[in-house]
């Protein structure tokens, strides 16, 4: 008998009964007729994943493209630094030293709340303090950004102008007295660089002469009387039929000398011919 769930126990023998497969009723039939099983409670349905549900096409999740750029970051120092600039584009003809020291220069200790005015940092400010007077003025005293700009600007040119008006009257006193300045950097720049254009001269002739020393192999050229012209080879032809070879080099062609040419040439006086006729 097939395996049945115990609430429908009486429904499948009233089934086989039926078809004759049971001939007598079983003792308990009656009973659980009248009183018949409790049915079991409902099962909750598992609950399905995202995957499972079908999507509407309304509600299509479409993946977020690949951006490969960076995000922009940006920096208040920035946006004052721009503004500032704007105003006073010749500022940035100003020179300024580049050089880097050995290491990080310390940050200045007026900072906060105690850093009102922009002359406590000194009388001839650059544009970086305006930028950071700027940004103490708006993050610690609570001015509105185009306030503290304001502030800030109105300080700057206020002691540009005193330092000067002051440089001015400086160079004046200094001229009605006969004082003498030395030279400055540029100067001195400017004839460092006048003594080493002159020295490139001498250079390329010492270049020249160091090249020829260095040439290991010279082209040995034999100066002959005459203007030679072309004559297409002609002239090299008709030698080769006449069976004659011309020598391009007639010290390579030339028979080795002996030990007795070489003393014969050597005795350039005649002492050996004088000695054998006085013996």
């Amino acid at each position: 008998m097939v395996r049945r769930i115990a609430s429908q126990v009486h429904q499948q023998v009233s089934r086989l009964m039926r078809g004759n497969f049971i001939k007598e009723k079983p003792v308990w039939y009656q009973a659980v007729l009248e009183y018949p099983p409790l049915p079991l409670p409902p099962k909750a349905p598992p609950s399905r994943t995202q995957y499972d549900q079908q999507v509407k096409p309304t509600q299509t999740i479409r993946p977020k493209p690949y951006d490969p750029k960076p995000l922009p970051i940006v920096y208040l120092e920035d946006k004052i630094r721009r503004q500032f600039f704007r105003d006073h584009p010749f500022e940035a003809f100003r020179p300024t030293t580049l050089v880097e020291g050995a290491g990080i220069e310390e940050p200045n200790p007026l900072q906060g709340e105690i850093w009102t005015r922009l002359s406590q940092r000194g009388k001839n400010p650059t544009p970086e303090d305006v930028i950071s007077f700027t940004r103490n003025l708006y993050e610690y005293h609570a001015k509105p950004l185009s306030e503290a700009y304001a502030t800030a600007v109105a300080q700057f040119r206020a002691l540009r102008s005193e330092h000067h008006i002051t440089t001015r009257f400086a160079v004046l006193e200094a001229e009605f007295f006969n004082a003498t300045f030395s030279r400055g950097e540029i100067e001195d720049a400017f004839e460092k660089e006048k003594r080493s254009l002159a020295t490139f001269e001498r250079r390329e002739e010492f270049d020249e002469g160091a090249i020829a020393a260095r040439k290991r192999w010279k082209a040995i050229v034999e100066k002959t009387e005459g203007v030679q012209d072309w004559s297409m080879g002609e002239e090299y032809v008709k030698l080769w039929k006449q069976g004659i070879r011309p020598s391009y080099a007639p010290r390579l062609t030339k028979p080795i000398e002996t030990a007795q040419t070489l003393e014969e040439e050597a005795d350039l006086m005649n002492i050996r011919h004088t000695m054998v006729n006085k013996a």
